[in-house]
């Protein structure tokens, strides 16, 4: 199911006192009932606090088509030029 606010704030508040680690290790020391994959993808995607949301801009836009026509579908490697942009986000923008 969906993840709740309080779910959010111990994945949060784990990962500030204790950082980032083996994400199966993390979701149990958390006392989350979570796998580990859906406690890295909820932090990677959503809570980061360097991930940025909303819309593309014309540049980043322009940006992804180039790096696309030189890499081909390889969406983590081209989200590293895109600070605060994730991979899944990136490739949804592209299909």
């Amino acid at each position: 199911g969906g993840w709740t606010l309080e779910e959010d704030l111990i994945l949060i508040n784990y990962i500030a006192n204790h950082g980032e680690g083996v994400w199966n290790s993390l979701a149990k020391s958390a006392g989350l009932k979570r796998t580990g994959k859906s406690c890295r993808l909820r932090w990677l995607n959503y809570l980061r606090p360097d991930v940025r949301r909303g819309n593309i801009t014309d540049e980043e836009q322009q940006l992804i088509m180039e790096l696309h026509a030189k890499w081909g579908n390889r969406w983590s490697k081209i989200a590293k030029h895109l600070p605060g942009r994730t991979d899944n986000e990136i490739k949804n923008v592209w299909h």
